[in-house]
Parts: structure tokens; C-alpha cells; sequence
């Protein structure tokens, strides 16, 4: 790979346009229908966190997404297959274990089904009243169907079974029903971590942020991942990024809280402006990278979901039509910084394959001659660069040349994957050329 790919500023983005483009990732991320919920599943597993924004963004739009059905002009997501399937196979049985009752409740909830969730995870506690992923899990679904009360007593009751490692998410999770059953008017800022992060009579001033640590803001990445649906908590991790001094997530996280969810609580809307107005202030008008812009929160993983991708899901690969690809079949890919990565078995059909894929132009050098393709926007390069997972190498056809387009795009090309040359990106689209969006 050349070794200026670390070093590359993006010139072609003005500062404005940086923030149009996080924002524009907000708004990818928050665009599937709220109807499903983080839970107690043994199909997902989560890395450390806090993780980094920008992924934790695209998973937890991946597990929302698990609830979108399919329809003419969206296709349903890998992952709402999968679970599709495993919901299949778990209805098949004639007798579920407390374990398998849990993950049956769980899948329910995350494909959107809350009232048949309730059924079986109130089922499955009468015949197992002291399970605890049963318990959380029946809160979880109580809370989504809109009954706080309920939700709290399975949640007093998963806090009490809750093993050691859990317990602290338990315990903010029912922080957090408990404090909107006591919130005069719906869509506030929930109380969850003592901390008070401005003066609503003086909201210029950040007050008692000192109390946060990266402990906290994994607590509430936890939650938003639990409810990833959840307007409220998008605002909560607002104030924590800013609190951390990111302003510029703080900005996009306001936005996607009063463009996409429509909330209109008076203190969002003015933290919103400040958010705004400190990101622009802090970004000027140049594009040079400055050190510390991005905050001084100490993440733990790149990515908060780290459960491999079930292939079972994905359509048969065509030797001569285009095939579609999910970005997630690329991040499957096994590559901790060594030759040779490991393709997935998917992946390696693909090889020399025509594919699709949506997502955004990277110019990789000043004169803006050579792209990358990326999921989502970046907007510091230094900060944000992708995994080499997460970026594909465009290449155009012989005499013809590729022009750099803002906003998301689709690009067709034949998949080349690099299993030989560690200077090289792992996966490059020859041929490439942009397409009409789906």
C-alpha cells in the first residue's frame, strides 16, 4: 500500500462539507423504521467498549435494520435473514431450553415482533423465574410496547440475577426507565450517570462533565445499542461526545436527533445550535488535520459488534449478472494486521465477479486522480480512516477515467481480492465505473 495513504488530506472536502457529510452518516444510520431493540442474544456477541463513533454508528444501524422488512425497492439486510432463520429454527422445536426461550424473545424483539416477544419471554419465566436473560430480555420488550411499569419490575428482577459483568448495564438500564416514568413531558434527557451537562438557564457552560469517564459513555453506547431506536439516548451520546470534547459528533448526533427522530425538547434544540456552531468554529475553513478535534475519549474497539457474519442469508453468487454486496460481507474479512487475510468462503465466489456496492469517493491524493471507496463519509482522515476491511480500491477502465461525485454513490466493477501483496489494498473493483443508485 503506498505509504502516503496515512498522510493524504482529503482537499476535496471543505470544512462545511465535512460536517454535511458526518451529518449525512447520521442520517444513513437513523434511516430504517424504530421498531426493534438491543438484547440478550448468544448470536451477538459485542467487542469492549466504548467503541469509535463512526462504528459504532454503522452497527448499531445494522441492528436496527434487522427490522425492516423487505420491499420492492429495499431488500432486506443480511442480518434480518439470519435472524429470520434462527427465529425458523428455534419455532421448529417442541421444547425450548431457558437459554433458547431467552435468544427466541430476543430475535422477536429485533425483527420487530414486541407483543410475541412478551408472550414467550413471559412464558418461558414462569417455567424459569430466576433466568436472567429472560428477565432483561421481558424488560427490554415491556419497555418497547410502551409499559414502563412492567418494564421495571423485570428489570429490578434482571439488576438482582444479573451476573457481575452485566450488572452495571442492568443497573442503567433500569436508570433509565425508571427516570421517564418520571419525566413530566416525553423526549428529555434522561438522568442516567449524575452528571450535569449544561445549565438550562446558561447552556454556553458544560457543568460537572470531570465525573465522566470512557466507562460511562460504554454504558450508554450499551444501551443505545440495547434501543437503537431510541431518540433520546442519540442525544444522551451527544452530550457525552461533547462532554469529551468532540464537538463535531455532538453536532451530528443533535442533528440526527431533531432531523430523523423529530424531537423538538426545547434544551435539544439549543444544544443543537451550540453543537453546530462550536464543530463550524472548530473546522474553520481549512481542511488540515488538528489534534485533538476529534475529543480526548480513550476508545476500546473500532467496532462494538464482532459476530460473524451467517452467509446462509445471501443471495447465490452469479458468474454473469452484478451482484449486490452488503458492505458487512467485505468486513468479514479476517485481517488483525497480517498477510493474508482470510476471505470468507462468500467473499472468494466473488473473486473476479461483477458486484455493486453503495457508498462514498475517497480522493486518495491532491490531484484527486486516484479513489477510494468507502462505506461512509469520512471526515478527518487521520482520525477516522477505515479498517482496510472497510475500503475498496476503484479502478477505471483503460482510456477512461473516474470524476469525483459527492454523496453517496453506487459503483459497479469487477472484484479483485489481494491475498499476495501486503503494500496493496485487500480488495479493488477493476473496470469501475459509478452507476445510478438503486
Amino acid at each position: 500500500m503506498d505509504r502516503s495513504l496515512h498522510r493524504t488530506r482529503a482537499d476535496a472536502l471543505t470544512s462545511r462539507g465535512v460536517f454535511r457529510f458526518f451529518v449525512a452518516l447520521i442520517a444513513m444510520s437513523l434511516s430504517a423504521l424504530p421498531a426493534s431493540a438491543g438484547l440478550y442474544y448468544s448470536g451477538e456477541t459485542f467487542a469492549e467498549l466504548p467503541s469509535q463513533w463512526r462504528g459504532f454508528m454503522l452497527d448499531q444501524r445494522s441492528l436496527r435494520q434487522i427490522a425492516v422488512p423487505a420491499g420492492p425497492m429495499n431488500p432486506a439486510s443480511p442480518l434480518r435473514m439470519r435472524y429470520l432463520e434462527e427465529r425458523k429454527k428455534l419455532e421448529a422445536k417442541m421444547s425450548l431450553t431457558g437459554d433458547e426461550i431467552a435468544d427466541l424473545g430476543a430475535i422477536l424483539v429485533r425483527l420487530g415482533d414486541v407483543d410475541r416477544a412478551v408472550e414467550v419471554l413471559r412464558s418461558g419465566q414462569g417455567k424459569h423465574p430466576n433466568h436472567f436473560a429472560i428477565a432483561a430480555n421481558l424488560g427490554t420488550a415491556w419497555q418497547l410496547k410502551g409499559d414502563l411499569a412492567a418494564a421495571a419490575e423485570s428489570l429490578r428482577q434482571a439488576v438482582r440475577l444479573a451476573p457481575g459483568k452485566q450488572l452495571a448495564a442492568e443497573e442503567t438500564h433500569l436508570k433509565l426507565v425508571t427516570s421517564r416514568m418520571r419525566q413530566k413531558r416525553p423526549g428529555q434527557l434522561d438522568e442516567l450517570f449524575g452528571v450535569t451537562y449544561f445549565d438550562s438557564k446558561d447552556d454556553t457552560s458544560a457543568v460537572e462533565t470531570k465525573k465522566l469517564t470512557p466507562r460511562t459513555v460504554g454504558l450508554a453506547q450499551q444501551l443505545a445499542l440495547w434501543l437503537p431506536a431510541d431518540g433520546p439516548l442519540l442525544w444522551q451520546l451527544a452530550e457525552l461526545a461533547n462532554g469529551f470534547g468532540d464537538a463535531r459528533t455532538a453536532a451530528a448526533f443533535a442533528e440526527g436527533c431533531v432531523v430523523q427522530f423529530n424531537m423538538g425538547d426545547r434544551d435539544l434544540r439549543r444544544r443543537r445550535l451550540l453543537f453546530k456552531e462550536a464543530a463550524e468554529k472548530l473546522l474553520g475553513d481549512k481542511t488540515e488535520h488538528k489534534p485533538g478535534h476529534a475529543g480526548t475519549l480513550a476508545f476500546r474497539s473500532r467496532r462494538p459488534l464482532v459476530s460473524g457474519l451467517i452467509e446462509a442469508g445471501l443471495p447465490a453468487v452469479s458468474e454473469t449478472g452484478i451482484n449486490a454486496i452488503p458492505w458487512e460481507v467485505l468486513a468479514a474479512t479476517g485481517y488483525e494486521g497480517k498477510f493474508p487475510a482470510k476471505f470468507s468462503t462468500y467473499l472468494k465466489e466473488l473473486d473476479g465477479k461483477t458486484v455493486s456496492l453503495n457508498g462514498f469517493m475517497q480522493p486518495l491524493n491532491d490531484e484527486a486522480l486516484i479513489y477510494l471507496f468507502i462505506e461512509s463519509p469520512v471526515g478527518c482522515w487521520y482520525c477516522e480512516m477505515p479498517d482496510l476491511t472497510g475500503m475498496v480500491a476503484l479502478e477505471a477502465a483503460a482510456g477512461e477515467s473516474l470524476t469525483f461525485q459527492r454523496g453517496l454513490q453506487r459503483v459497479i466493477g469487477r472484484l479483485r481480492l489481494n491475498a499476495t501483496d501486503p503494500e496493496d489494498f485487500l480488495f479493488r473493483l477493476s473496470d469501475a465505473k459509478l452507476a445510478p443508485l438503486d
